[in-house]
C-alpha cells in the first residue's frame, strides 16, 4: 500500500499541473484572440507561459483551441442571458433579451470572428443551440400573445436575429459604426421586423 501511495500522489500532481496548464492556455488564448482574431500559437504560448508541446498535448490543432475558447465564452454568455427577465410585456422582454444578447456578441466579437474564420459552420452552430432555444421560446410566447408576427417561420426569425447581431459586431470591428450606434440599430431593426403591426393581420393580400 505504501509503495502505491507515491504513485497516486504523482498522478494527482500531474492532473493538477494539467488543469493549471489548460486554464493558463485558455486564458491566454482568450486574451490574444480578443486583441487579434488571427493571433498565432506562438503568441498564445508566450502569454500562457507554456511550450508548444504542452499546448498541442491538450489542443492538437488551432481549431481545437479556438473551439474550446468559444465554448468557455458561450458558457459565460449563457449565464448572463439566463438571468435576463423574459416575463411580462413581450415587446419589452424581447428588447431586454436582444440588448443583452447584443452586448454578449459585441463583447466576444473578436472570439466570434476567430471562430468563424477557423471552425466549420456546424461547430459554431452547436454553441448557439441554447441561445436559439431561449430566443425561440420568447418569440413563441409573443406570437401566442398576438404581439409578434407569425407570417413567417419561427426559425427564420431566430436566424435573422442572430445574423443581425453578428453583422453589427462585424461593422463595429470594421470601424463603420460605433458601439452605441450598433446596439441601437440591432435592437430597433429586430423589433421592427418581429413586432406585429396593429393594422397587420399577419397576411399580405395577393395583388
Amino acid at each position: 500500500m505504501e509503495a502505491k501511495r507515491p504513485a497516486r500522489d504523482a498522478q494527482r500532481q500531474l492532473r493538477a499541473d494539467a488543469r493549471r496548464n489548460i486554464a493558463a492556455i485558455l486564458d491566454a488564448a482568450e486574451a490574444c484572440l480578443t486583441r487579434d482574431p488571427d493571433a498565432t500559437i506562438a503568441e498564445i504560448v508566450q502569454v500562457a507561459g507554456v511550450g508548444r508541446q504542452t499546448l498541442y498535448g491538450h489542443f492538437p490543432t488551432r481549431a481545437d483551441l479556438i473551439d474550446a475558447v468559444f465554448e468557455v465564452a458561450t458558457l459565460r454568455a449563457n449565464e448572463t442571458l439566463d438571468a435576463v427577465d423574459t416575463e411580462g410585456e413581450p415587446e419589452l422582454a424581447l428588447e431586454r433579451l436582444i440588448a443583452s444578447s447584443w452586448r454578449v456578441v459585441h463583447g466576444f466579437r473578436a472570439i466570434v470572428a476567430a471562430a468563424e474564420r477557423e471552425l466549420p459552420h456546424h461547430r459554431i452552430r452547436k454553441h448557439h443551440d441554447r441561445h436559439e432555444e431561449r430566443l425561440g421560446a420568447l418569440l413563441t410566447q409573443g406570437r401566442n400573445a398576438g404581439a409578434f408576427r407569425d407570417d413567417m417561420p419561427l426559425n427564420w426569425q431566430v436566424a435573422m436575429c442572430f445574423s443581425l447581431m453578428h453583422t453589427g459586431a462585424a461593422e463595429v470591428m470594421a470601424g463603420r459604426v460605433d458601439d452605441d450606434e450598433a446596439e441601437h440599430a440591432v435592437v430597433n431593426t429586430i423589433l421592427a421586423a418581429c413586432l406585429k403591426r396593429a393594422s397587420d393581420d399577419g397576411h399580405r393580400e395577393q395583388p
